[in-house]
């Protein structure tokens, strides 16, 4: 017998109606919601196996997004026709669910975990990225997979002064800040996004919006639960714990983990010591210590050293490094350290260090974006690679992963504030590679990224930096600690990490996972203002560097330039089948994009050679210039006749040079006086509106013979 399906609608405050239900699609999953707004429907379902396999040490979530092309009516554009991998797109709002969802699970859950949101229905308004996490939540809220809270997220976006939740696509591209928060009831969680230079109070104010906005979608969650009458979340197999080896690795490690914290060593000093201890710890067990005793002392070990550690940080304010909470650590950047791609630059801050480069192309180059709703051409994009020997490892290269799709669009979105206009006519490509890392190799990113910008000359107006900031907090004694420029361990062992990009006057783009219960509007401001100081200090070192972009593109760079004509003449630039702009840039060695833009055609000329463009832009204003009585122009002998010479002073514009205007001195006869593709500078000194046709003079431009008139009148064409 077929269930009826349970439903639940609420509107979140900005007028729009949303709705959960349950129980009518997908009803083997475990749990299996779809979320509709307007004609936006996504179904999100989770399945979780029962038992963990075995030896598993860690949680196996795997969350994926995709949007099918059907959903809005489109078949997809490659040569399967057929959804493929998935796009970042696709990948990026993936992210966003698995940092909110993860923390849900209980520590020693070991069960795979699988969840699947897909676009079904698209509506051209609706951002489904605001509404994929809300499905996916509440696929678990009416599952019996264990979760410790129910979890939302929204988007909040200012509009025109306004704080506006889960705009809609036109109002979206009116704003100024654009966040996607993920909370609980209680707390937040995760918080991803980009704004012009917000200030820290316009963040926090943002996150108090949001968090209003998520309380209605969890309580509409928990509505929906109750209607299914959900049963008690199911029990599942702990891995195994023996507190007597807990107490013997205590004993055996504690002092000297605390001794090897405290040194202030580098990355791989400390990497070493710790392995040594390691060693001697599986030693101390003796020879008829089983595999599993081994296995379990190690893991015990690593749970006392993020206990010791964040001790050490709390009570003695002393990092594993040696610097003070604030301290970033030291700077070395410089410019145009490659002699061949149009802007680059080598950033190094600590351990971590960039070699970005900025590639210029033209509108053939620019990157398609496309989705199931929309498809979009991109003039500006940025590519992150983490090889693995930047942090000594060995690996495969399969691709970009996950984490280098995300860490990468954090700084292209940063970058992208300060970043010329429409009118910009140059593609731009920025390819960060990461040479070493110990913390936020993506703020490395970011202030590469701006440094190569200004090499490459891009008219950005600031430097755009980046820091990455921790925290550490102990509840029994509500103490905390801000951390600035953390590093890859402190990044481990805190409970909130956050990224922070931006100008001198404000943020640009926001990167936060939170993971302690009760964090305080107070401490998110004091850690923002902290961060911000980080910011500063970094900015400072590069404007140093470089404190403004080089007045042209370097030698070896495209040259462009833009144009704005009268649409009447968009046909005359391309001419009849485009011989005319064909043979521009077969003449000129330049590339030509020309569209139409409302009513005028905006030209953008590209070339190797400042030659090459000057001329190709002198050729296309000439055709599209309106001759003018009294203008000197240069003109071509295009053919001679008996009583004159036919020369084009405009490009398609040609007029009558009669015998009489080339020179004071009387001509019979026009033999050896012009030939075919000569030069001739002539003025216009009449254009018959009737006929179309243009009088030409060269004499007028030779001083006059003592008694002669400024002009005789052309005598009517002979034979």
């Amino acid at each position: 017998m077929l269930t009826q399906p349970i439903s639940v609608t609420f509107d979140i405050g900005n007028g729009a109606q949303v709705t959960l239900e349950t129980g009518k699609l997908a009803r083997q999953a475990d749990g299996a919601v779809t979320v509709k707004q307007g004609n936006n429907i996504i179904l999100a379902t989770v399945v979780a196996n029962r038992e963990p396999k075995e030896g598993q040490e860690y949680f196996p979530l795997s969350v994926d997004y995709q949007e099918k092309f059907a959903s809005a009516g489109r078949i997809p554009g490659s040569f399967f026709k057929r959804e493929g991998r998935p796009s970042d797109y696709e990948v990026l709002v993936s992210r966003l669910v698995d940092r909110a969802l993860r923390p849900l699970f209980p520590e020693d859950y070991f069960c795979d975990v699988q969840v699947l949101i897909t676009l079904i229905s698209s509506d051209e308004q609706v951002m489904p990225d605001a509404l994929a996490c809300l499905a996916a939540s509440a696929a678990l809220a009416v599952s019996d997979i264990p979760i410790k809270e129910i979890i939302s997220e929204v988007r909040i976006a200012r509009v025109e002064g306004k704080m506006v939740a889960n705009p809609l696509r036109n109002d979206l591209a009116k704003a100024d800040m654009d966040f996607i928060i993920a909370a609980t009831d209680k707390n937040l969680m995760m918080v991803e996004g980009e704004s012009l230079e917000c200030s820290e109070e316009d963040l926090v104010k943002a996150l108090e919006v949001a968090h209003e906005a998520i309380r209605i979608q969890i309580r509409a969650q928990v509505e929906l639960r109750a209607k299914k009458k959900v049963k008690e979340k199911r029990e599942y197999e702990k891995p195994l714990q023996k507190e007597e080896l807990r107490t013997k690795v205590e004993e055996f490690t504690k002092s000297k983990i605390y001794d090897i914290s405290r040194k202030g060593t580098t990355k791989n000093e400390r990497s070493e010591a710790f392995d040594q201890v390691k060693e001697g710890l599986v030693a101390s067990l003796g020879e008829e210590a089983s595999d599993e005793d081994k296995k379990l002392s190690k893991k015990y070990f690593e749970d006392l050293k993020w206990e010791v550690v964040r001790n050490m940080i709390l009570d003695e304010r002393v990092r594993l490094d040696g610097r003070k909470l604030d301290e970033v650590r030291p700077l070395a950047m410089e410019v145009d350290p490659l002699p061949t791609p149009h802007g680059s630059a080598l950033f190094t801050r600590g351990e971590t260090q960039s070699l970005t480069t900025v590639t210029f192309g033209t509108p053939l180059d620019e990157l398609l974006v496309e989705s199931a709703a929309k498809s979009v051409d991109s003039k500006f994009f940025l590519h992150y690679n983490f090889p693995p020997f930047s942090t000594g490892e060995v690996k495969m290269l399969r691709g970009q992963s996950r984490r280098e799709v995300g860490h990468g669009n954090l700084a292209m979105r940063s970058l992208k504030q300060m970043m010329p206009g429409k009118d910009y006519a140059y593609t731009v490509r920025i390819v960060s590679d990461i040479l070493e890392s110990n913390g936020s190799s993506s703020m490395a990113t970011v202030c590469a990224g701006s440094l190569a910008l200004m090499d490459a000359g891009v008219p950005i107006p600031k430097h755009v930096s980046g820091v990455a900031m921790g925290l550490i907090t102990r509840q029994s004694d509500n103490k905390y600690a801000i951390l600035t420029d953390i590093l890859g361990d402190e990044d481990h062992l805190g409970d909130m990490d956050f990224k922070v990009t931006g100008t001198r006057e404000g943020i640009c783009g926001v990167q936060m996972d939170i993971k302690v219960d009760g964090l305080s509007m107070d401490t998110m401001r004091e850690a923002l203002e902290q961060a911000r100081k980080g910011r500063l200090h970094i900015l400072d070192a590069m404007y140093e560097c470089i404190n403004s972009p080089r007045p042209e593109v370097k030698p070896h760079a495209p040259r462009m330039e833009k144009l704005f004509i009268d649409k009447e003449y968009i046909g005359a630039v391309i001419g009849p089948q485009g011989k005319v702009i064909q043979e521009i840039q077969r003449e000129t060695g330049t590339t030509i994009n020309l569209e139409e833009v409302g009513n005028y055609g905006e030209v953008s000329i590209f070339s190797p050679a400042k030659d090459g463009l000057e001329k190709a832009v002198a050729w296309i204003k000439g055709i599209v210039a309106v001759p003018e009585v009294g203008q000197v122009y240069e003109s071509k002998v295009k053919s001679v006749m008996p009583y004159g010479a036919f020369v084009e002073f405009l490009p398609g514009k040609q007029g009558l040079l009669h015998i009489s205007e080339i020179s004071w001195k009387r001509l019979e006869n026009m033999e050896g006086v012009l030939a075919d593709g000569d030069t001739v500078k002539v003025k216009l000194i009449g254009i018959d509106h009737k006929t179309g046709k243009f009088k030409l003079s060269r004499k007028a431009l030779m001083p006059k013979p003592e008694g002669k008139a400024q002009h005789s009148q052309p005598n009517e064409p002979r034979g």
